[in-house]
C-alpha cells in the first residue's frame, strides 16, 4: 500500500483519530502520575470538538454514511459552543476575583 493509497482511503483519519485517542490517555495519565500538566476534564470539549470533526470527515469519506457525518457535525458544533461558553463563565470569574 503507497502513501498514495492511504490518502484516499479513510486510513488516515482512522489513524488521526488513534492519535487523538492517545493524546488523550497520554494526558490523563501524566497529570495522574505527575499532577502536573493538563486536566483532561479541562480540555474534554475541545478534545470532543475535534474527535467529533474527524468523525464527520470519515463517515464523509466512507459512501452511505451521510447520516452519521451530520451527527458527527452537530457534536462538534455544540461541544464548541459549550467549551466557548465554559471558557467565557470561566473568563468572568476570574475577571471579578
Amino acid at each position: 500500500m503507497s502513501l498514495e493509497d492511504i490518502y484516499q482511503t479513510p486510513l488516515v483519519v482512522d489513524i488521526a483519530i488513534g492519535f487523538i485517542v492517545l493524546e488523550t490517555a497520554a494526558l490523563w495519565a501524566f497529570h495522574q502520575i505527575t499532577g502536573r500538566g493538563l486536566v483532561v476534564q479541562d480540555v474534554l470539549l475541545t478534545i470532543l470538538s475535534g474527535l467529533s470533526l474527524m468523525l464527520a470527515l470519515r463517515c464523509a469519506l466512507t459512501p452511505g454514511l451521510w447520516p452519521g457525518m451530520a451527527l458527527f457535525l452537530i457534536t462538534a458544533g455544540l461541544a464548541h459552543g459549550a467549551d466557548l461558553r465554559a471558557r467565557a463563565r470561566a473568563k468572568v470569574k476570574q475577571d471579578d476575583i
